[in-house]
């Protein structure tokens, strides 16, 4: 379990990096792309993606940046799972990707791109939250 803990904690000390975080965000809806276009090939190339991209730059210097203390306080709350309002944002923005992806499986262009506006904003409520949570722990 300690070898799993460190591997864990490599990859958040990475994907912490705000250009690891805000990439990986701004290119979520890219997981769609493969349910839309019903397409093994673009599911591997955005799968391989999503697996290089928290791992891809190197750790950040500081946690000045909000993207960082969002990743960082995510670590931690993951750790500690608390049943707080963001374990509520977090299912709330999962459920929204579901429906991005159902109806991206349907080809229902304007529910694909609602569900996915809003699981994307829900995403930005969670990180506030995570910053947040990073903060509170730093101070503990």
């Amino acid at each position: 379990m300690a070898d799993w803990r460190k591997v864990e904690r490599a990859v958040f000390a990475r994907h912490s990096n705000p250009w690891s975080a805000w990439t990986r965000w701004a290119t979520a809806p890219l997981l769609l792309v493969p349910v839309w276009r019903r397409s093994g090939r673009d599911a591997v190339l955005v799968g391989a993606w999503m697996a290089v991209n928290p791992v891809v730059f190197g750790p950040p210097a500081h946690d000045r940046a909000w993207a960082t203390r969002a990743v960082l306080g995510e670590e931690l709350w993951i750790a500690e799972r608390p049943m707080d309002t963001a374990m509520a944002v977090d299912v709330a923005a999962t459920a929204a990707g579901l429906v991005a992806l159902l109806s991206a499986h349907r080809h229902r262009a304007v529910p694909t791109a609602t569900a996915t506006v809003v699981a994307m904003g829900l995403l930005m409520a969670y990180w506030e939250l995570m910053a947040r949570y990073y903060a509170r722990s730093r101070g503990r």
